[in-house]
């Protein structure tokens, strides 16, 4: 059963009563995987992308949308929630966690007001399922198999724009690679300019493959009674942009088009083939759909409706992060406005292209880094390789490709000093539990949720740890004292981050403070004990070598611990290299799964282990 609500807003969102359509629309989602706002609609002249924009043409794109998350699953999470990775746990790629019982995805909530929600097909969540979500998810999935006269909600993802094929040889190449583009941080090499135009050959095949789900709606009689939204879930498969939260990673096409008898529902700013500047994001798409079917959004919901009765006003900041990449560790945490992106790094002790198996199968990484050794690039193309800064800030409408860190500018001092303040207070509405290291978040839910967890200030002091990561991942000595204090923290996690501290900081600050860090060794948290560990071996005196080597080749089998733990070894011991050279054997001999680890990580050990004995040899 549809539920109908009249709604009057005079709050400052409408002015005047909301006059409902005699039937529910519609709702279609077409989506393409691993591509940014590379379009013709969005002023692109080499991108070939006739049939989106023909329906921007009909509809309106927004220039500043963001997926909040660069890459597919913890974007995809937070779709599905409405709530950001980084309070559910749920960041860190291909994890799983589950939500409170009465948080229900948002398709729940749309088949109680009598949709019919079919997804065709991908679902790739962070979350787990509690009860029916689809009435349909599989490759057959199809608004035609609904009840007659049913409203159906329905989304076809596209996968032919996806990392993995932009890399697959043979092409038959409909873009010439002599004409595309190369951003500055990209090396302009033949190989690179291959890539790049082959990225641009899958975004028109794509495009056709959406013009074809266009024209089956029509075909059926269904366009004039069907809200149409297209985007992109996440900036493109090639480095620097998948998997980073620059623009570029974040960065989407975002297409919506209202037919006329749903114009009451359009955004306020809505102008048929126009544009809108308004920030929205994937965080924004649950309570923008609860709003287009009468539905007052969630009150848990982290974002905001763009549209229908329920839109608000258009917010100053998107936000964006990064946890976990496949088998690499990592935490960086974006906002933006319409003028600036700025990036905090918690973990700068960490290059940026850390080596990801995957990634390094694309052509252009791997010769991209290839230059990077052999001396062959320009600052701005090395610096992918180096140690990160702590923060960046990046001027959008000068600097596109955020090349120019504005950071340090005493000019842009002002801009800089809103930003930290605008991400303390959004990870602090959030409780950013991200915060802890990975086995923390699953060890401190057990018999509730991580959600649930963030919630509590007994299980998660977020201020005390905030603070304490906000001081371990900045550089200098003026930080030691507390430092050091956070060692003798009950909280685990905050004594994760004073020795995470001392390793970002180097060997002056570890051989300092190496009594504190042996101690450390027998840390009742084994994320404790791995972090001192690498501490001790990277920047240590020469005795403390074998013993933080023991530390770590223990903590890295599957047998014994788990595997967010052995990953965290794993990870540690691969920065060592030489120095890791007497642990060759029992490298080799370490499991590569364990019955215990969900299925989904099955790669990410044997990764680790690969890469690390490769370099050994």
């Amino acid at each position: 059963m549809i539920k109908r609500l009249f709604v009057v807003l005079g709050l400052g969102f409408w002015a005047a009563p909301v006059v409902w359509p005699a039937t529910p629309p519609n709702i279609l989602w077409i989506t393409s995987e691993d591509n940014g706002p590379h379009l013709g609609c969005y002023g692109d002249p080499y991108a070939t992308t006739p049939h989106l924009d023909a329906l921007a043409r009909r509809g309106m794109i927004y220039r500043n949308a963001w997926s909040n998350a660069p890459v597919c699953a913890p974007a995809r999470t937070t779709i599905i929630s409405g709530l950001y990775p980084p309070a559910t746990g749920a960041e860190h790629m291909r994890s799983q966690t589950k939500l409170p019982a009465h948080i229900q995805f948002y398709p729940q909530s749309l088949r109680e007001q009598g949709y019919y929600c079919t997804n065709n097909s991908k679902k790739d969540y962070n979350l787990t399922e509690i009860g029916t979500v689809w009435d349909e998810s599989s490759k057959d999935a199809h608004w035609k198999h609904r009840k007659p006269g049913q409203p159906f909600f329905a989304i076809f993802n596209i996968g032919v724009t996806h990392e993995s094929r932009i890399r697959r040889r043979p092409h038959q190449a409909i873009h010439d690679p002599a004409h595309v583009r190369v951003p500055a941080y990209h090396p302009d090499t033949p190989t690179v300019r291959r890539d790049w135009a082959q990225y641009y050959d899958k975004i028109t095949e794509m495009d056709r493959l959406a013009g074809d789900l266009l024209q089956e709606l029509e075909t059926a009689g269904l366009a004039d009674d069907t809200i149409v939204f297209y985007y992109g879930d996440h900036g493109s498969g090639m480095p620097r942009n998948k998997r980073w939260p620059y623009n570029s990673g974040l960065h989407v096409p975002l297409i919506v088009s209202v037919p006329e008898q749903f114009k009451t529902l359009a955004p306020s700013d809505y102008q048929i083939g126009g544009e809108s500047h308004r920030l929205v994001g994937f965080i924004d798409l649950a309570p923008t759909l609860m709003s287009l079917v009468g539905e007052r959004p969630k009150p848990h919901f982290h974002g905001q409706a763009f549209m229908g009765p329920f839109e608000t006003p258009a917010p100053q900041y998107a936000y964006g992060f990064r946890g976990r990449m496949d088998e690499r560790y990592d935490l960086v945490r974006t906002v933006r406005d319409e003028h600036f992106v700025y990036l905090r790094h918690f973990m700068p002790h960490k290059e940026y292209g850390q080596f990801i198996d995957y990634m390094f199968k694309t052509p252009t990484t791997a010769q991209w880094n290839q230059l990077f050794r052999e001396g062959k690039l320009s600052p701005e193309q090395a610096l992918f390789w180096q140690r990160k800064p702590v923060e960046e800030l990046y001027d959008l409408r000068d600097d596109p490709d955020e090349i120019r860190n504005l950071a340090k500018s005493p000019e842009h001092r002002k801009t800089l000093t809103r930003f930290r303040t605008e991400l303390r207070r959004f990870q602090s509405r959030i409780k950013d539990i991200g915060l802890l290291p990975e086995e923390e978040i699953h060890l401190r839910s057990r018999g509730s949720t991580p959600y649930e967890v963030g919630q509590d200030p007994d299980r998660f002091p977020f201020a005390e740890i905030r603070q304490i990561a906000a001081t371990a991942s900045r550089r200098g000595k003026s930080g030691i004292p507390k430092l050091r204090n956070a060692m003798a923290h009950p909280d685990s996690a905050v004594r994760y981050w004073g020795v995470l501290g001392y390793l970002n900081r180097g060997q002056r600050a570890v051989r300092g403070d190496s009594r504190r860090l042996r101690e450390a060794l027998d840390d009742s948290s084994n994320s404790v004990r791995v972090l001192a560990a690498e501490a001790l071996a990277k920047f240590g005196e020469p005795q403390d070598l074998e013993i933080a080597l023991g530390t770590l080749i223990e903590t890295a089998n599957l047998e014994k611990h788990n595997v967010w733990v052995a990953m965290l070894a794993l990870n540690a011991i691969d920065e060592l290299d030489e120095k890791a050279a007497s642990l060759k054997a029992q490298i080799q001999a370490l499991p590569r799964q364990s019955q215990t680890s969900p299925t989904r990580y099955r790669s990410y050990v044997p990764n680790l282990i690969k890469k690390t004995l490769a370099d050994l040899r």
